[in-house]
């Protein structure tokens, strides 16, 4: 499996410029900016649902349901192809 790329791969022309300046002169590396922040609306509303989704659909659905799911995925999961 490919490893992630790093930050330094992730850095344009100009900050590896600096960067290579920084270390041939014996100064402090600079830090790379972050670009990308995240929505605060987008992630409470996935905290909202997302965290008691599964929960409250196993709690409606029907012991005779959770039994014919059930059966269905042993099948799919044993099946010989």
């Amino acid at each position: 499996m490919p490893r992630r790329p790093s930050i330094r791969r992730q850095e344009d022309r100009n900050q590896a410029a600096a960067r290579v300046v920084a270390l041939s002169t014996g100064q402090p590396i600079p830090k790379l900016k972050r670009k990308r922040k995240k929505n605060p609306a987008a992630v409470a509303l996935g905290k909202l649902g997302g965290s008691k989704g599964g929960k409250i659909r196993a709690e409606r659905l029907s012991a005779e349901r959770r039994c014919e799911i059930a059966k269905k995925a042993a099948a799919a999961r044993w099946r010989v192809e």
